[in-house]
Parts: structure tokens; C-alpha cells; sequence
């Protein structure tokens, strides 16, 4: 699958519609950014059934700020609308490969019962 480019108007629909999301936070002026962004696409393309996604800080920063982005690159895990993992600095096709493969194993038991919690009123106002 193609790494898609996520603004403020399809980002809450692509994390909507896709189970596990991953997302490169960038800027075109961060070269680390544009470093990471081969090792990204190539991910991609190993992980088809995983939607890739990249937000640029500059032309959308309520998307980072939403996400208290500081850092960039860096890079959110998102399985079922949950963030489980966020990574900051750089880093290679191989850690990359890792993170992915934990993400696929992450047990997401107390993520779905805290939505059902939600859904039902019930669960701890935070």
C-alpha cells in the first residue's frame, strides 16, 4: 500500500476506517525527516495490510500539537483508534520492523474493554 499523506481533513476518517494505522510526523526542512521517510515507504511496502501515513508539521500543526508532538520525526502506533506506541528521533528499517512487529502482538484486552466501559457510561472520568 502507498504511504498516505494525512492532513486535518482525513486523518480522524483514516483512523476511523483502518485498525492499525502507523504515522511519520515530518517537516520539509527536517532533514532526519526526509532520512526516514525511504526507511518509512519501505515498511509500507513490506506491511500492505497496515495503513502508512504521514503528517507534515508545518502545514498541519493542530495534528501534532493534538498529539503533543514535539519531536520530529517521530512516528504513532495506532491500533483501533488506541495510540500504543510513540517513537521520537531517528530511526532504521530494522527498529522500525521491530516496533511493528510488537504492535501486531500488543494485547489490546484493556483497550477494548475500556471502549465498552465508555460506551456503556461507565468507565473513570479521566
Amino acid at each position: 500500500m502507498a504511504v498516505v499523506e494525512l492532513t486535518k481533513t482525513n486523518f480522524k476518517q483514516a483512523i476511523e476506517a483502518n485498525d492499525f494505522v502507523i504515522v511519520d510526523f515530518w517537516a520539509p526542512w527536517c532533514d532526519p525527516c526526509l532520512t526516514f521517510t525511504d526507511v518509512f515507504k519501505q515498511a509500507a511496502e513490506n506491511n500492505p495490510d497496515i495503513l502508512f501515513g504521514m503528517v507534515n508539521t508545518e502545514a498541519d500543526p493542530e495534528i501534532g500539537d493534538y498529539f503533543e508532538v514535539k519531536q520530529i520525526p517521530g512516528v504513532l502506533v495506532i491500533r483501533e483508534q488506541a495510540g500504543i506506541h510513540a517513537q521520537v528521533g531517528e530511526i532504521g528499517g530494522p527498529a522500525l520492523e521491530k516496533i511493528i512487529e510488537w504492535a501486531r502482538d500488543y494485547d489490546l484486552t484493556q483497550v477494548r474493554e475500556y471502549y465498552t466501559q465508555l460506551a456503556s457510561g461507565q468507565a473513570a472520568k479521566a
